[in-house]
């Protein structure tokens, strides 16, 4: 075996290597190789510097390399890193009781895990397990991740090829205000009816095992759909009377982006179960499923399983800790209403030059735009985002584009809650650039 080197590759090298030795895992990768990263932006190989407006996947809420993240990987590493999986340490029972205390009652055991996937599937566990029932209810344009159980109440991306996925899995309509299904006489979502129809459809459906209903309580990877004021309260008393629970996955809402601590707060619900992921690492595997005393008993008294390699690991425990401290101390959920204020202003003036801008959404520092070849009849074209997207890149900026059927291109922006103003600007000045080119161009 040759000895390891560490002279960086060059990149043709590098390239080959990564084609001859990576599996590719959805679409194709960014060709841009990232030596570091380090608040609002990615430093690239060949010297160029990308602003980030995804935070990663989504993630990193307090930018890349934050200083205090730094310090406390080094110092917990260094430290207690990683535990059998039934003992317990400080930095875990800290992190428990400090979420707790940032959410409504009855909301305050949880469980520590890695991803959004294992949150989602310790969730639905749970759920099955206390309902003694098993079928589980999803939006039709959903994302909660590629394990098993979540996978199949995916619903947005990657079920085909792959089998049966879990009995009893069924889809309900997103409530899409800018392409309504159900609609009043004046045009708009008649989002009541919608979910009427949506629930005698699951009721006719059902073999009278509906356990639990996940959502998302803003549809990221779906398009940056928000569920209209009123929809999640009506949506909690169908899962009433029909005995379900309710679960919100917050892995990309929770802990300050949307402008509160949790998307759910303006609906003024408490879900059953709550699942974030994502943003709690800031960028690191961290994840949680929190619920209710009542609940976790009954789960622990009917055996509840979900021993894994890594649940309450102190090292990612305590990086959750420093997250809710800048949290809390730099109020960052007034700082993504101020920002979000700021970059939805920005996103409306370039609506205001460029036609193919079809429908600006989202809440916070959480945002959609939709790109539409006609603002009349919307009609989409993956041309233009793809389009959009190159040139985003090619100008220095990294942006993320959903393209489904049905729907146009829809960016999703979600830049770092520590991001400036002055980055905000320079994101909306190279996307107004780049839907400028990609209008020229096409």
């Amino acid at each position: 075996m040759a000895a390891p080197t560490t002279v960086p590759l060059s990149t043709e090298t590098f390239w080959t290597d990564a084609e001859a030795h990576l599996v590719r895992y959805g679409g194709a990768f960014t060709h841009e190789i990232i030596e570091r990263a380090a608040g609002s932006f990615l430093h690239t190989a060949d010297g160029r510097k990308i602003l980030d407006f995804t935070s990663g996947q989504m993630s990193a809420i307090l930018g890349h390399s934050h200083p205090e993240i730094v310090e406390t990987v080094r110092r917990q590493i260094g430290t207690l890193d990683h535990l059998f999986s039934g003992m317990l340490s400080h930095p875990v029972v800290d992190l428990a009781r400090r979420l707790a205390e940032t959410l409504p009652a009855p909301l305050e055991k949880a469980l520590l895990l890695t991803t959004g996937a294992e949150s989602n599937e310790a969730a639905i566990r749970m759920a099955k397990l206390v309902t003694g029932r098993h079928e589980i209810v999803s939006f039709a344009r959903s994302w909660h991740g590629m394990t098993q159980a979540a996978a199949s109440a995916t619903y947005s991306a990657g079920r085909k090829g792959y089998g049966p996925a879990t009995p009893g899995n069924f889809a309900i309509p997103a409530p899409n205000t800018y392409r309504p299904d159900f609609t009043h006489a004046d045009g708009t979502l008649d989002w009541r009816r919608q979910l009427d129809f949506s629930f005698d459809l699951i009721d006719a459906q059902s073999v009278g095992s509906l356990a639990a209903c996940l959502v998302e309580p803003i549809l990221s990877s779906g398009g940056i759909i928000e569920p209209p004021p009123g929809y999640f309260a009506a949506l909690r008393e169908k899962c009433r009377e029909r005995g379900m629970l309710l679960i919100l996955d917050e892995a990309q809402t929770g802990l300050c982006r949307t402008g509160t601590w949790y998307a759910f707060e303006r609906d003024g619900i408490v879900p059953d179960i709550l699942t974030v992921s994502k943003t709690l690492g800031a960028g690191l595997p961290l994840a949680a499923v929190l619920t209710s005393a009542e609940i976790e008993q009954e789960a622990h008294e009917r055996g509840f399983l979900f021993f894994t390699t890594h649940v309450s690991d102190p090292l990612v425990a305590a990086v959750g800790n420093t997250v809710l401290d800048v949290l809390t101390r730099d109020r960052l959920d007034e700082r993504a209403r101020t920002l979000g204020a700021f970059l939805r202003s920005g996103l409306e003036e370039i609506a205001g030059r460029h036609e193919v801008v079809g429908d600006i959404r989202g809440r916070g520092l959480l945002a959609g735009l939709e790109l539409v070849v006609d603002r009349t009849t919307k009609e989409s074209s993956d041309a233009l985002g793809a389009l959009v997207t190159r040139r985003c890149l090619e100008l220095g900026l990294h942006m993320n584009i959903v393209q489904m059927p049905g729907m146009g291109g829809v960016f999703r922006i979600a830049p770092p809650l520590t991001a400036t103003e002055e980055e905000i600007s320079l994101g909306l000045s190279i996307l107004d650039e780049a839907i400028g080119d990609a209008r020229a161009a096409l």
